[in-house]
């Protein structure tokens, strides 16, 4: 496994620097290795006919006002779409390729996106510099059959058991837990209640894996969850982020 590498903390580009182009657009995933960024963090959804395509919405709507269902639309169709500045939706597969020395932070946002996400990841022999996430576990474990070698991180209910077993100081129970994956994303804090506390994230990562907070845009907040422990943050200003790791 070599998607970690090398040693954090590190910063994952989210959706990629959008501030001059569409973000989860290949000019957003360039402009955010320009900024120093080496994690981009992405969505993917498949189309009608089975490819998988960075985007985060369901639809279209918000980042191109046309109402237009991804799972609904033929990917030929889908690649002629301008969602500013003459960019289109990627595919999966042809960003993989495209930036051969990036790791990817894959959230499979549908069920029907886990196989043609694995197939691009396989056909791109990307899977070492591949991490598949999910809020489902099902997704999670789907794709990990699929893909054995690739990295993966918690799913909203291996989160919900973790958080339960740190709050109750069951650091056995709570390896347990997270002994399938590599990684913790989650926000810092959730309806009013801390998830990344300095004693939270130093059990978390006795347990094992890495933590990422997201996703935090003020670098004065960057600096106070690294100073925490915090091994990554999922950012959507990778340009303010990078500067402060070592």
């Amino acid at each position: 496994m070599t998607y970690l590498t090398p040693a954090p903390p590190r910063v994952l580009a989210h959706r990629g620097l959008a501030l001059e182009a569409p973000e989860n657009t290949m000019r957003a995933f360039i402009a955010a290795l320009d900024a120093g960024a080496t994690f981009l963090e992405t969505d993917v959804h498949a189309t009608a006919d089975g490819v998988a395509v960075i985007a985060h919405d369901p639809s279209l709507d918000r980042v191109a006002g046309r109402d237009i269902v991804i799972e609904q639309t033929l990917w030929q169709d889908l690649a002629e779409i301008d969602l500013g500045q003459s960019e289109g939706v990627p595919g999966l597969r042809e960003a993989l390729l495209a930036l051969p020395d990036a790791r990817w932070n894959i959230d499979l946002k549908s069920d029907a996106a886990v196989v043609p996400a694995v197939r691009a990841v396989v056909e791109a022999k990307a899977a070492s510099r591949v991490l598949l996430t999910s809020f489902s576990e099902r997704r999670r474990r789907q794709a990990l059959a699929l893909l054995p070698e690739v990295a993966t991180s918690a799913s909203q209910p291996m989160v919900v058991r973790a958080l339960a077993a740190q709050r109750l100081g069951l650091q056995r129970a709570l390896a347990r837990v997270l002994e399938p994956v590599e990684a913790l994303q989650v926000p810092r804090r959730h309806r009013g209640i801390e998830i990344l506390t300095e004693r939270s994230i130093a059990a978390f990562r006795a347990a094992g894996v890495e933590v990422h907070a997201w996703t935090i845009n003020d670098p004065a907040e960057m600096q106070e969850l690294l100073a925490m422990g915090v091994d990554g943050i999922v950012t959507d200003r990778c340009d303010l982020a990078r500067p402060l790791l070592p």
